[in-house]
């Protein structure tokens, strides 16, 4: 089946396919039902705040009937944030940089992978890809004709720099493995061949390339899953070369930005004031010229319960990402750091000022925040209860705005004590006073209960119900988790979860180990990987025990690494779940593992385990989804769904284990097990809003298909 080009094996996906709609031709009316409510709540218009770059507002819409988002920008004549604003009202006329409508029209698919605007403003540079299959497209744009750059396209491009003279581009290119392990730069203009500046020749490594918020150097970052090596460029003076900032060394990590005349570097290398330690970092600095790990001086040590996880840097602010306590945490702190004697400071010591959150259980995003002069850091700020809130916070007054929320249609929210405006031109003119928004907290519940795992450890979980019809101990439903990477399960705002919610349904979300911080992660990755399955499993038994979940109607979710979460739990405890919904799932994992030429193969044995190793090998067999099908056995109906263009996991890993599921089960449930594979896509979906709901509408009428 990994021989996509067979055709015996398109026929097969497309039999499936078939087969799936036939399974479910008796839920079209739900289906049409679900759907219409979920597009109902979607707003005519969608739009962001504007963000302004020099003398341009930059800001992304969707138009009214469209799919995809519309790039846009107005110039800005006047001084100060509110003469900006009024300028973007009533000002020059707008402009139209990439509209994702017209290449979805022409191709039937389109994603965006990344997009710069040149420092003088006059280009646009962009990845494109058409197909699924995340081979991006290199895309130059003349901004002042209107016009793209013919010649310009480059295939495998993943990340983008320009230079400061705005007419010279680096950009990433993939191997064979579709690796991003090369950097070239392009002089525009010119018919010259790409320059070759760098190639990573450890594949266990991928390179991406950014600047420093101050745009004085550009950053060649070569990252395995445990470890870094940065080589820095004058972003100026590009044709000096790169300069090796420290060598890699085997779990050391480190992250730099730039800051008159300095590197702060964010990293987990042990020094005199801290030892070794793979639960977190802290800050240390060294003079630009002179980065050898000698120079590096510890400034700014975490303390006591606190972990730093990123940076942002500011002209007068430097903005950090921490956990306190356990808790996810962002503080700003005046810059330039002055440090006495050279001795560090514990963070405390330097006044930070933590940034309010508007509500107690939620997620939070960094919006682009491009310009370091700025002394404002924007933020979304979203929970399970309240949609999409844009936050201005002002590090130097030390207060914060509520810019924007999402707007949802239809639903009563309740408001502290006005509903904050929505679409661009409303939340404009009503910036001043807008400094309240919507929840729906009256009439849906949001807990964290803490659930003991097969060790003893506590495992978060995530509870959600409509406080007007959840029936205690009878009531459908659907646990979430993904646990792998060190990436923490997306627990934001999700209008079409308000469909199951009104039926009566339970949502949870289960942060098992194997996502979240360094410490959480590593409790559940590479030997301790086990402690994922475990974890979900101790939390899905507990909605049931404690009468949120009725015993019977329980199903799970999980999406690629997920995937693999959910697989390997229903063949420990087939009969915990009555259903479940595995997308694009990781399944297939000894054999993945066992084939380097696969993408993401050796990158990934820092995560899963060197199968090369024989302990590491039977510990990934242990538990591989395909490998562990439990012969005879009762299991969960299942929706599977995968893309035939996937190249991070084979459409294949899907298929076998369907197959494998309905071969070696009860021959009574199997046939409930169905495959739906989507024949355009890739990993990645990049469905519009009408899209997402159509698919969603399919997944939740399986769902309530399978609970009777």
């Amino acid at each position: 089946m990994s021989k996509t080009s067979d055709p015996d094996l398109l026929r097969y996906l497309h039999q499936e396919n078939s087969y799936a709609q036939t399974f479910m031709a008796d839920t079209q009316e739900l289906q049409s039902t679900l759907f219409e409510e979920m597009k109902n709540r979607i707003p005519p218009k969608m739009s962001t705040p504007p963000e302004r770059s020099g003398k341009w507002l930059y800001y992304q819409h969707v138009p009214e009937g469209k799919e995809y988002p519309v790039l846009c920008r107005k110039l800005s004549c006047r001084e100060g944030f509110f003469g900006a604003f009024l300028n973007f009202m009533r000002g020059p006329q707008e402009e139209t940089l990439l509209d994702c409508n017209e290449i979805a029209e022409q191709y039937g698919y389109v994603n965006i992978g990344t997009c710069q605007i040149s420092p003088d403003h006059n280009f646009l540079a962009y990845t494109l890809d058409t197909r699924g299959s995340e081979l991006f497209v290199l895309q130059l744009k003349d901004l002042r004709t209107g016009s793209m750059i013919l010649g310009s396209e480059v295939e495998g491009v993943l990340s983008l720099e320009w230079a400061n003279n705005s007419d010279y581009l680096l950009y990433t290119r993939r191997d064979e493995n579709q690796c991003p392990n090369r950097v070239f730069g392009r002089k525009l203009g010119t018919d010259v061949v790409d320059d070759l500046l760098f190639t990573e020749n450890d594949l266990s490594c991928y390179v991406d390339i950014t600047s420093t918020k101050d745009r004085k150097f550009i950053t060649i970052n070569s990252n395995s899953r445990t470890s870094s090596e940065v080589y820095v460029m004058d972003a100026t003076n590009y044709k000096n070369g790169l300069t090796l900032v420290r060598k890699r060394v085997p779990g050391v990590q480190y992250f730099l930005e730039h800051h008159y005349g300095f590197f702060y570097i964010l990293t987990n290398s042990p020094s005199e004031n801290i030892t070794f330690t793979a639960e977190g970092c802290h800050l240390v600095r060294c003079r630009a010229e002179n980065s050898s790990l000698s120079t590096w001086q510890d400034i700014v040590l975490p303390g006591p319960d606190v972990t730093f996880q990123s940076m942002d840097m500011f002209h007068g602010h430097l903005v950090l990402f921490l956990k306190k306590e356990g808790l996810p945490m962002l503080c700003s702190i005046n810059m330039p750091i002055n440090i006495d004697n050279e001795q560090a400071k514990y963070i405390e010591d330097l006044n930070p000022w933590f940034f309010p959150l508007p509500f107690a259980s939620c997620s939070f995003l960094p919006a682009p925040n491009q310009n370091f002069a700025s002394s404002v850091f924007r933020l979304v700020v979203s929970s399970p209860m309240v949609p999409d809130l844009i936050v201005n916070y002002d590090m130097i007054n030390q207060k914060f705005t509520f810019l924007h929320q999402e707007e949802v249609i239809g639903l009563t929210a309740s408001t502290n004590p006005s509903r904050i405006q929505s679409n661009v031109e409303q939340h404009l003119e009503k910036l001043e006073t807008s400094q309240q928004w919507a929840d729906l907290s009256e009439t849906y519940s949001c807990e964290t209960r803490e659930v003991i795992s097969h060790d003893g450890v506590v495992i978060p979980l995530t509870i959600s119900y409509s406080r007007k019809v959840h029936s205690s101990g009878n009531s459908p439903g659907l646990l979430y988790g993904y646990g792998a990477y060190g990436i923490v399960l997306e627990k934001g705002w999700s209008a079409e979860h308000i469909s199951l919610l009104d039926r009566g349904w339970v949502i949870a979300y289960a942060d098992v180990r194997g996502g979240g911080d360094k410490a959480w992660h590593q409790a559940g990755n590479k030997m301790n990987k086990p402690n994922s399955f475990h974890d979900f499993a101790a939390c899905a038994i507990y909605l049931i025990s404690e009468g949120y979940v009725h015993k019977n109607q329980l199903a799970a979710i999980g999406c690629s690494a997920g995937g693999l979460l959910v697989g390997a739990t229903i063949n420990k405890y087939p009969d915990l779940f009555c259903a479940a919904i595995l997308k694009v799932p990781f399944l297939d994992v000894s054999n993945t593992m066992l084939d380097p030429s696969l993408p993401l193969t050796i990158m990934d044995y820092d995560e899963f385990g060197d199968p090369n190793i024989q302990e590491e090998f039977e510990t990934i067999h242990s538990y591989s989804p395909y490998d562990n099908i439990v012969p005879g056995v009762c299991y969960p109906s299942t929706l599977v769904t995968a893309s035939f263009h996937d190249s991070r996991v084979g459409v294949w890993e899907a298929a076998k284990w369907v197959a494998k599921v309905r071969e070696k089960t009860c021959p009574s449930c199997s046939p409930s097990v169905i495959l739906k594979t989507n024949m355009n896509g890739g990993h990645l979906s990049a469905a519009g809003p009408l899209q997402h709901c159509k698919d969603t509408a399919f997944e939740y009428a399986f769902l309530i298909k399978a609970m009777g």
